[in-house]
């Protein structure tokens, strides 16, 4: 989350009339994350969350994003649910921007997490993933391999400037990672983005998991990688072993990963990796003027990465081959 957009007062006003939520008490954006803008919105019905989707949206994306809350919400997984306007419809505009009001969901993200946690995380993942089956729209991850490359000429000009040696570690790990791709796993709708600030937890019980502007179909043993990046490493860069266990050893309770999948998760981690490094990178080299938005260090991914490459098989992330 982040704010790129703001907002008048009369604009809101206008916007909100159309809903039955009540007239706006206050309006106040959200810093933290880095793709769309967000607020919290407080009416006389109580707060809820605005989103503008900002350019690096595609508007044909949304009825996914929409759609997919709704389905996993029927599914029995608690998220976001959309607030529709008296006409029936989900999706509006704000300050040129499409928008979309959804419910708030009560708890707090936590930042440090611990064992209980990735376990939880873990299983509520593996239900995201049940949950997700049947729903009739497919998007794309349009942030897996074939976009990475793309991704890094858009950065590489300036990526020294972050750290020397970048560039060709970067070049070198798309070399590996575009030829031992595998192609052949466990495909569905994945969150892509269930990092802690996308979790919530209330009395020590996670209570919803937010965020669904990333999702898209893919392996699911990638979404997984995602958030053993995302959880279970400790602030000096070293994987904690004892939290990787129980975010695995709690997602198989529900759905048990395949040989392959097992074979493959290290492949998957340097990958996600990778991902969330060139995104972070080309965030941080390019942070709009005047945006409220707090970007990321793409050198925390960078250490992670070069762990991952010394890994020969699931045995470092604490369960068996």
């Amino acid at each position: 989350m982040a704010v790129y957009t703001e907002i008048s007062d009369d604009e809101i006003d206008r916007f909100v009339a159309s809903y039955d939520i009540g007239t706006v008490v206050s309006l106040k954006g959200i810093a933290e994350g880095v793709e769309n803008s967000n607020f919290l919105l407080v009416t006389e019905k109580g707060p809820h969350i605005l989103t503008l989707y900002e350019k690096r949206v595609d508007p044909n994306d949304l009825p996914f994003f929409i759609g997919l809350m709704e389905h996993l919400a029927r599914r029995g997984l608690t998220c976001p649910q959309p607030v529709r306007n008296r006409a029936g419809e989900a999706l509006g505009e704000v300050s040129g921007r499409p928008a979309a009001i959804v419910t708030f969901l009560d708890g707090m993200w936590i930042r440090r997490p611990r064992v209980e946690h990735c376990a939880a995380v873990g299983a509520a993942l593996a239900d995201l993933h049940i949950a997700g089956e049947g729903f009739s729209l497919t998007r794309r991850n349009a942030l897996s391999v074939p976009g990475w490359r793309p991704l890094f000429e858009r950065s590489r000009e300036r990526a020294e400037t972050v750290t020397p040696g970048l560039v060709a570690l970067i070049a070198d790990e798309l070399d590996i990672l575009e030829k031992s791709w595998p192609t052949d796993l466990p495909a569905g709708v994945i969150h892509a983005d269930l990092f802690p600030d996308n979790v919530f937890f209330l009395r020590g019980k996670l209570s919803g998991l937010i965020d669904f502007y990333f999702a898209c179909n893919d392996f699911f043993a990638y979404d997984v990688a995602i958030c053993l990046n995302a959880w279970c490493f400790e602030a000096d860069g070293a994987l904690n072993v004892t939290k990787a266990r129980a975010l695995l050893g709690a997602y198989e309770k529900t759905r048990p990963f395949s040989t392959a999948e097992r074979a493959a998760l290290p492949l998957l981690a340097r990958g996600s990796a990778l991902r969330f490094l060139l995104t972070r990178l080309y965030d941080w080299l390019n942070v709009p003027p005047g945006a409220l938005v707090a970007p990321k260090d793409p050198l925390e991914y960078l250490k992670k990465l070069r762990f991952h490459q010394s890994v020969a098989d699931v045995r470092a992330y604490g369960i068996e081959p």
